[in-house]
């Protein structure tokens, strides 16, 4: 009896909170480093490795698209072939020597670049130093973005009422853990930097990052750990190659003719998704044939998923067929990429707070009283509202929102995300009002001291409530509907969508160069050179609002075209006929 309930035993003492407090622990310390190096980057790369305004702004956008775009990598690597906590370190530590590199360079005079007339000055060794740090960067900070948030959702059973609020609540503090350790590096490391050098900021985010992935490390005992499987890639592609070679086949009228996962084949981690009638196309994947022809009803007597050969020998295996549950994963997939491509434009659009609105504040009035206060630090007041508002809305609003709703977030992630897309573009707008009344105090009465940098916080503490809501509401969303195989890479979809809108704004903005360098007549676009003032900044960012605007609408029709995915464990749990986590599975993965 007590062999039987030890499996029991052993996962009361793992997963749960107790085991998050070691990936919160992680996202506040690495978040000193890594959200100061934001703020300080473009400034750094304009004043110290002597790029121009556009060039440091798309510098900084192409370094975060990538460092987005590569969580898909540590997604991938963690769903198939390492575990999260063992993916998380090992691209933990190409961080560390990629923020060892920066540290040196900031530090030795003789690798920056002598000031030049060019947009870009760096050349040579510097320059090869410079990207090589800013390439594995990118490379270590994506793959630990593509496995820790899951890692710290693994911990929570989401098909039992307990499990689900628990994970809701996760993503809450994963965001809270990141913004007090952006507060510490935006504020007490960029004033640092700004008075004893670049290289001190660098060097305490290299402490902070390394101190946050031993705590990581000493957690082990205590996580539940999803086992690597199937690669979700190949799953997906077979879904279509099958479908396409079954193309001319009709589909039967029973859907249980189709093939499915057998309960005694079922691997314990494995979800069976029911069917939908979306993309019936798809369904062909699952189509059981017999010697190449369709078998209409005769292979209920059958092994399911038995193929018959040409000798009339039964070939057991899944070769050439895909299961309901599998063409279900793909259609959950396709359904989830208008969701993703609605965020991109929001996150165009903190792309220019992190760069544009850098350089508003650089030429702006720093003084708070006779507190002197830096430029680099003004991201501290979206994320004091953030620091705020998050516990207000975990322990306030969301508790009073479940009486109403039903819901364990209290709102649908959906809506949560469109939330956040209306005050995007309310941002952007404002923003543009900003700069107006900035340039005409700067060029109109230069004599007077230049405006305060705190009129900034509108844009950014507004923005703030925006990432607040959408980003919380995306990772929750993107997990929760992921199949049970790919939830580190349905989970980087929300990393994704920063990385598709910093790779845009590159684009935007040198589209909007061009464009207005040929209405202006001199080839030299409103956002070129080095000297704001002359620039037309508040142009772009209404454009930005009316896409903004735009994209919101198109948000709408994908959200109510959206379609949740129902698994046979949602079904059982909702009937209270059996827990999602098995004792075998429990065993399983607490191994």
């Amino acid at each position: 009896m007590d062999s039987e309930l030890r499996p029991w035993k052993r996962s009361i003492r793992k997963g749960g909170f107790r085991a998050c407090m070691f990936v919160y622990a992680l996202a506040g310390l690495d978040g000193i480093g890594s959200v100061a190096n934001l703020s300080m980057f473009v400034l750094y790369f304009k004043t110290v490795m002597q790029f121009d305004i556009s060039q440091s702004a798309n510098t900084l956008t192409n370094y975060i698209g990538s460092t987005y775009l590569l969580s898909l990598l540590g997604a991938f690597i963690s769903d198939t072939y390492l575990t999260r906590l063992t993916t998380c370190l090992s691209f933990g530590f190409l961080q560390i020597a990629a923020l060892i590199m920066i540290t040196i360079q900031a530090y030795s005079k003789g690798l920056q670049p002598d000031p030049c007339d060019k947009p870009v000055c760096v050349k040579g060794g510097e320059a090869a130093m410079f990207y090589i740090s800013l390439t594995l960067l990118a490379l270590g900070a994506g793959g630990v973005r593509g496995s820790l948030a899951p890692l710290g959702a693994d911990q929570f059973d989401r098909n039992q009422p307990k499990g689900a609020k628990g994970l809701a609540s996760y993503f809450n503090g994963l965001m809270l853990s990141v913004t007090f350790g952006a507060i510490i590096g935006v504020t007490a490391v960029i004033w640092i930097s700004f008075r004893k050098g670049w290289y001190w900021g660098f060097f305490i985010g290299t402490i902070t990052s390394t101190i946050g992935f031993i705590f990581l490390a000493l957690g082990k005992p205590f996580y539940l750990n999803q086992p690597p499987g199937i690669s979700p890639i190949s799953r997906v592609t077979q879904v279509f190659v099958i479908a396409i070679r079954n193309r001319k086949l009709p589909l039967p009228e029973d859907d249980r003719d189709l093939y499915d996962i057998d309960e005694e084949e079922r691997q314990p981690w494995e979800e069976k998704v029911l069917h939908t009638n979306q993309f019936r196309c798809l369904d062909r994947a699952a189509i059981v044939r017999e010697d190449g022809e369709l078998v209409q009803g005769s292979h209920r007597c059958l092994k399911r998923g038995a193929i018959v050969s040409e000798d009339g020998e039964l070939v057991q295996g899944r070769q050439g067929i895909c299961t309901v549950t599998q063409v279900e994963e793909v259609k959950v997939l396709i359904r989830m990429f208008p969701i993703l491509a609605s965020t991109i434009i929001m996150n165009t659009c903190l792309s220019q707070l992190q760069t544009f609105s850098m350089m508003q504040g650089y030429s702006m009035d720093p003084h708070l009283g006779s507190f002197d206060f830096p430029s680099a630090s003004i991201p501290v007041i979206p994320l004091f509202f953030m620091c705020v508002l998050i516990p207000i809305y975990e322990f306030i609003f969301v508790p009073f929102a479940r009486k109403y709703t039903g819901h364990p977030a209290g709102i649908p992630q959906l809506r949560r995300v469109g939330v956040g897309l209306i005050l995007c573009a309310l941002s952007m707008a404002i923003a543009a009002v900003v700069e107006v009344k900035r340039r005409d105090r700067a060029l109109k009465s230069p004599q007077e001291k230049p405006l305060s940098l705190f009129w900034l916080s509108f844009q950014f503490g507004i923005f703030g409530v925006a990432d607040m809501f959408t980003m919380v509401g995306l990772m929750e969303f993107f997990y929760k509907e992921a199949p049970a195989g790919m939830k580190s890479l349905s989970t980087s979809f929300a990393p994704l969508s920063l990385a598709f809108g910093a790779f845009l704004s590159s684009v935007v903005v040198d589209l909007f160069n061009w464009v207005t360098g040929r209405i202006s007549g001199n080839g030299k676009g409103w956002l070129y050179g080095k000297d704001l003032n002359h620039n037309r900044l508040d142009v772009f960012f209404w454009f930005l609002a009316i896409l903004s605007s735009l994209n919101f609408a198109n948000y709408l029709f994908w959200a109510k075209w959206y379609k949740y995915r129902e698994s046979q464990q949602d079904t059982n749990t909702n009937t209270n006929n059996s827990p999602h986590f098995t004792p075998q599975m429990k065993e399983l993965l607490e191994q």
